[in-house]
């Protein structure tokens, strides 16, 4: 209905079931990071081949001027190298924003409503349509 192009995930999927649960309906790419769930249930780094459009990166990813991490002693570390606009992270699950420099930092929240009530971020600009969770 938005039409987004493109969901970053900030780790934490914890299992095939619930990417398949997600996302089985999403076209678009997801660039996805792994978080200490997925580390501690060993998900793998290629999930399911009926998920051709997912990419998962290790510690962090990166995509245009944006990067992204699930832990925040990461996107802190990724913020004060100056390269990115924003870097999303995730792990506590508390929405947050805040300037680190010239670099904005965001927590989307989660989507589960873990903790603190559900949310997540959206990015527009002219050449981009994001999701982030």
């Amino acid at each position: 209905e938005q039409e987004i192009e493109t969901i970053i995930h900030c780790g934490d999927i914890a299992s095939v079931d619930v990417l398949k649960e997600a996302f089985s309906d999403f076209k678009g790419k997801i660039y996805a990071v792994l978080g200490n769930m997925d580390i501690e249930r060993d998900f793998p780094t290629r999930p399911d081949p009926t998920f051709p459009q997912l990419e998962i990166f290790g510690n962090y990813g990166t995509f245009n001027k944006i990067a992204f991490t699930h832990f925040p002693e990461i996107a802190k570390k990724l913020c004060n190298t100056g390269k990115y606009e924003i870097v999303f992270y995730g792990h506590t699950h508390k929405p947050w924003e805040e300037m680190i420099n010239k670099t904005k930092m965001v927590n989307p929240g989660n989507v589960a409503g873990l903790i603190y009530r559900a949310s997540f971020a959206t990015l527009e600009d002219s050449k981009l349509r994001l999701i982030i969770l």
